[in-house]
C-alpha cells in the first residue's frame, strides 16, 4: 500500500514535466507531514515517546524506484523492477533506526534480553 501515492506522484511528474522525481518527491512531503504529526501530536500534546511512533523508512526506495524510471523509461519495467526493488529495500533501510533495540540489556531479575524483547 505504501508504492500507490508515490507511484501516481511519479506518473504526473513523468507525463507532465518529465521530472524523474515523483515517488522522491511524494515520499519527502509523507516524512515531513508524518514528521509535524508525530511532534506536535505525540510530544506535545499527549507526551508519548516519539521513538516509539517512527515511520518507516521509504527514501531509499524511492530513489530506487525514481532511478528505475529514469533508465528504462518504461513504466512496466518501472512496475516490475521498481516494484520488487521498492519492497526489497523497505527493511534494509529501517535497519539503522532498528538496530538500538536489538542490543544486549541486562535485566535487573537477571536474564539478559534484547530491548525488543
Amino acid at each position: 500500500l505504501l508504492i500507490t501515492f508515490p507511484a501516481a506522484t511519479q506518473y504526473f511528474m513523468w507525463e507532465k514535466m518529465r521530472l524523474p522525481i515523483g515517488a522522491t518527491l511524494c515520499v519527502m512531503t509523507l516524512h515531513f507531514g508524518q514528521w509535524m504529526n508525530r511532534v506536535f501530536n505525540f510530544y506535545y500534546w499527549a507526551w508519548f515517546p516519539v521513538n516509539f511512533t517512527a515511520p518507516g523508512l521509504m527514501i531509499p526506495s524511492a530513489i530506487f524506484l525514481d532511478v528505475t524510471l529514469m533508465m528504462t523509461g518504461s513504466y512496466m519495467f518501472t512496475a516490475l523492477f521498481g516494484g520488487i526493488g521498492w519492497s526489497l529495500l523497505f527493511y534494509p533501510a529501517n535497519w539503522t533506526w532498528l538496530a538500538p533495540f536489538h542490543l544486549a540489556y541486562k535485566h535487573p531479575s537477571g536474564p539478559l534480553m534484547s530491548i525488543a524483547d
